[in-house]
């Protein structure tokens, strides 16, 4: 007989996606009930291998500040010590990494990142999430049935031993991944290689443990870094293709090696088993080859067709979707944790409204699915053209550079200020978003990369690569938001950030055409196109930043700080300590006297007992 409960809302899925989201609704919503439906086992789920093992700053930020999981992740994962780069210097030659061209991170990261174990970490979640009330239930979804407005939506469920059953709910969330639940209900879900700028790509990698560090790299020569190399996200090129190193886990010193490969360039059969992706790394990165080949084997996916972008995320009839259930485009700069983690607030903040029966809900609805839209396709966007430039160290090291100015000076600030749950930001960042300026300034790579030409190196971490700038480097932060805490409703001054970060760019588009080109770039029309329209969009958004602190001024005597240092302005330094077991009342009055000035501890006639606790 089958038998139905009742949830505010229940998450289709019990990977990083749904516990995620299930953890952030308790943790913002008092008293609301949520259901999990997973129909793997812990042991099932712990062996699982996913791509999203290397986080970075949005997704750090998240798991700390919002989730609590801080503490958690330091004594159980490895921290990640940034990104690093590396192209062959010579094809035939890959054995030492002493082979490449390498742009190392310098020092520790500013915000928090990870390298998680994909399996232990989302095992935990589920546990931690039973223990504080959500209803876990392993089970496979059978169906689904969304109804128009407020209706309740219906999940129906089978458990293994083919008990079913109903769950309604007030908001539905596919957390299902690859399964693609609402996208294939209601044909959400493009991989058309037009709607994701042209990527047409795959994936290949393997798990391995018991890995000997030393094969690629000796810490004790790590030369002008004051990182761990190894627990970077070490990055390998060559012509279509990139590879990823990440280390998983201390105890059984477990690795990931995999590649995102462009069919055109890279055929699917070419890499489409273990063993063919081990003769590819032994042809093209024998420094991979080596540390996989003496390692123990633990498993090996391949995907042929990873990428895809949604249609939308935010439904009416109260269903949502996050995580792979609605974008992949590439591993490249490890964004899918965090694009997961900016999809999960936005959901709690519509249920939070829905549940509440706010009146801007729709118009909220419509903004956010305009802005998760927008953050997927700006982020394929990035890939654009890959197949071109990835082999290119010179070319490539350009466009990290670019495109590091944006990640730091835009879209983290704007994260940790939650812009993103803003409506009328978001109408203001999609109306003026430079990816015009990026698609001119990647024709121009492109058109670079296909010469051969050579414009130098550049080194997305030093602090001396661009003119007029100072000290600049791309993490530097415009606005000092994790210094001075802003993070509260408005308090960062994004636009501030932005008009610099358009500044900057302007700046590095200079540099690279003056290399280019020489003097005769002042002559070059798309130089002045770019630089102007850079330029032009700084000083307008200055403009706003001023804008916005006006609007603000008016806030900062109520905001964290300011409260308390006026809280700290009635503080008395204390000028005795609190007595305690074992001082004598004798001993008590003396040190009394002592902390007056009355009296020196060395003029003390006190008879004091050996075990007797004396301040010295």
């Amino acid at each position: 007989m089958e038998t139905s409960r009742e949830f505010d809302v229940v998450i289709m899925g019990g990977g990083i996606g749904g516990s995620f989201q299930a953890r952030h609704l308790l943790l913002s919503i008092p008293g609301i009930r949520v259901a999990v439906v997973e129909p793997q086992s812990a042991e099932d789920l712990a062996r699982i291998a996913k791509i999203g093992e290397s986080t970075v700053e949005i997704a750090g930020s998240f798991m700390v500040k919002d989730l609590g999981l801080g503490a958690y992740l330091t004594e159980h994962h490895l921290p990640k010590n940034g990104l690093n780069f590396h192209w062959p210097k010579k094809g035939e030659k890959t054995d030492s990494m002493d082979d490449y061209w390498s742009v190392w991170a310098l020092r520790q990261p500013v915000g928090h990142a990870w390298q998680v174990h994909r399996g232990k970490l989302e095992v935990d979640l589920l546990q931690m999430n039973r223990e504080q009330g959500v209803e876990v239930i392993e089970a496979s979804v059978v169906d689904f049935d969304v109804g128009p407005g407020s209706e309740l939506n219906q999940v129906h469920i089978e458990t293994r031993s083919g008990e079913r059953s109903t769950l309604s709910c007030k908001h539905l969330v596919d957390a299902a991944g690859r399964a693609f639940l609402t996208g294939r209900k209601f044909n959400n879900i493009s991989r058309k290689p037009r709607d994701k700028y042209g990527i047409k790509n795959g994936t290949a990698w393997v798990r391995v443990g018991g890995v000997d560090r030393d094969l690629f790299h000796d810490e004790l020569d790590d030369g002008d870094t004051s990182t761990v190399r190894y627990y970077g996200t070490n990055h390998f090129f060559g012509p279509g293709h990139w590879l990823w190193m990440i280390p998983l886990s201390r105890e059984g010193m477990e690795l990931s090696i995999g590649v995102i490969h462009h069919h055109d360039v890279v055929p699917a059969r070419s890499l489409n088993s273990r063993e063919k992706f081990l003769e590819f790394l032994k042809a093209n990165h024998e420094v991979l080859y080596q540390l996989v080949s003496t390692a123990e084997d633990i498993d090996f996916v391949y995907w042929g067709s990873p990428s895809h972008v949604p249609s939308q995320v935010f439904s009416e009839d109260n269903w949502s979707a996050l995580g792979d259930a609605i974008y992949f485009g590439d591993a490249f700069y490890s964004v899918g944790i965090s694009a997961l983690c900016v999809t999960v607030d936005c959901t709690t903040e519509l249920i939070r409204a829905q549940l509440a029966n706010e009146p801007d809900l729709s118009a909220k609805r419509g903004a956010f699915n305009r802005y998760i839209h927008w953050f997927a396709t700006t982020n394929a966007h990035t890939y654009r053209d890959h197949p071109v430039m990835l082999g290119n160290a010179s070319i490539m090291s350009w466009r990290i550079y670019f495109e590091y100015l944006w990640w730091f000076g835009a879209l983290v600030p704007g994260f940790v200020g939650k812009w993103h749950l803003e409506p009328a930001f978001i109408e203001e960042q999609l109306a003026n978003c430079p990816r015009h300026i990026h698609g001119e300034i990647y024709d121009e790579l492109s058109m670079l990369a296909r010469k051969g030409t050579n414009i130098g190196l550049m080194d997305c971490y030093r602090a001396d690569q661009l003119p007029l700038c100072g000290d600049f480097y791309p993490d530097r932060h415009h606005v000092p938001y994790l210094e001075n805490t802003e993070y509260g409703h408005r308090e960062l001054n994004i636009y501030r950030s932005v008009a610099a970060t358009h500044y900057v760019a302007a700046m590095w588009w200079l540099k690279l055409q003056a290399r280019v080109y020489g003097p005769l770039f002042l002559f070059r029309w798309r130089f002045h196109k770019v630089f102007a329209q850079l330029l032009k969009q700084s000083a307008l958004i200055r403009v706003r930043s001023w804008v916005h602190e006006r609007e603000n001024a008016r806030h900062r005597a109520t905001r964290r700080f300011a409260l308390l240092q006026k809280a700290f302005s009635a503080y008395r330094a204390p000028t005795a300590l609190q007595a305690w077991p074992g001082l004598t009342l004798e001993e008590e009055k003396w040190e009394a006297r002592v902390q007056r000035g009355e009296a020196s501890r060395t003029s003390s006639s006190v008879a004091v007992e050996p075990s007797v606790h004396v301040l010295h």
